[in-house]
């Protein structure tokens, strides 16, 4: 049974899984892991079959044919206004035009137009910028949203990997004028990329951005199918095909899969279901972006929140996967406030119960 939660400080209700659908195709940047229509329809229609509403893709995943793809599948199944479509743009669709990408007014319109006639769909429900081009100017974002939602082209606004001071401008600048707010922030978040901690995680609970984590089994090492071996990485996947993979796992990485491995064997579950789950429940984040290569795979993932990890087992695993704080995030900590800011005084900011969660079911 899936559960559906407000996506940041919108009525929006979104499944805590989102379906990735970035190998939906056999084209472009993504072919050498993507699936076929025929491969790509039985994991759909499990997902949607689950109760999971949450679509995610991309005009740059696998050169539009993820979108084609999908439209297609979401006209047979005929279930387009249960879904929280989502798409984004910025990556170049003509290397030989400068306004062919980036994130100016010209580019966003042009690529909204594109994806709705791949989609099959007269909107989004939710658009999000892909990537910080870091030239064009956040306000001309921001009013080219606007514009779009009061068109009736989307429903929704958000960022994908943009940095931390760029969202906070965006949500200031939307609500000083207001505009279209930002409900979400896409950032990739794992056991063994918790850089997002110190910035993102706060201004997005202060600003009303839920947090969607992509890449929450870390690309795949999380999984447990990768092991260290004599040469470097041993297993058989996306990470170990050449052109495909990405950096080769540190000794901190290996530490961390060392401990996800024994906390998934004591509370039998698979490697990845545990590194979901962690993700998943952490504090912002309002769903995490799954992918799935088979019906089979998918199946694991979608009982990824299912359970509840121990306390034992969420500090094991908090312990090793936490990344050093350089200066001066480590003077945030409790530890140091405790120590020096506050000693002793047991201050807080408001009393356990203060704002419980409102369930509906």
């Amino acid at each position: 049974m899936q559960n559906y939660y407000l996506l940041g400080r919108s009525g929006l209700r979104v499944s805590r899984l989102a379906l990735g659908t970035m190998n939906f195709g056999v084209d472009g940047f993504h072919a050498a892991y993507g699936r076929t229509e025929e491969q790509a329809e039985p994991i759909f229609r499990r997902y949607v079959e689950s109760g999971g509403n949450f679509i995610d893709t991309a005009d740059f995943y696998t050169a539009g044919e993820s979108e084609r793809i999908l439209g297609r599948l979401i006209t047979r199944a005929g279930i387009r206004d249960r879904l929280v479509l989502t798409s984004k743009f910025t990556n170049t669709t003509d290397p030989t035009d400068p306004n062919a990408g980036g994130n100016g007014r010209k580019h966003m319109v042009r690529a909204l137009e594109a994806s709705l006639r791949r989609l099959g769909t007269d909107h989004l429900d939710l658009y999000l910028l892909h990537t910080w081009d870091r030239i064009t100017p956040v306000e001309e974002v921001v009013q080219t949203f606007d514009d779009l939602v009061r068109a009736g082209k989307i429903r929704y606004a958000g960022l994908s990997d943009v940095p931390a001071w760029y969202a906070a401008r965006a949500q200031s600048y939307a609500e000083a004028h207001a505009l279209t707010p930002m409900v979400t922030v896409q950032l990739p978040y794992s056991l063994i990329a918790r850089g997002i901690e110190p910035e993102y995680v706060p201004m997005a609970q202060t600003l009303g951005m839920g947090l969607t984590a992509w890449s929450p089994v870390g690309g795949g090492l999380l999984t447990g199918k990768y092991r260290r071996g004599a040469d470097g990485l041993t297993g058989t996947g996306r990470l170990s095909t050449p052109g495909t993979g990405g950096p080769s796992p540190t000794d901190r990485d290996w530490t961390v899969i060392d401990a996800l491995s024994s906390v998934a064997h004591e509370v039998g579950r698979s490697m990845a279901q545990v590194a979901i789950n962690w993700v998943a429940t952490r504090p912002g984040v309002g769903a995490a972006v799954i992918g799935a290569s088979s019906v089979e795979q998918l199946e694991g993932n979608l009982a990824a929140l299912d359970f509840e990890l121990p306390a034992d087992a969420l500090r094991r695993l908090d312990e090793a996967s936490a990344p050093p704080l350089a200066p001066p995030y480590a003077m945030f900590t409790p530890r140091y406030q405790s120590w020096i800011v506050s000693p002793g005084l047991g201050i807080g900011d408001k009393p356990a119960g203060y704002a419980p969660p409102v369930r509906n079911a």
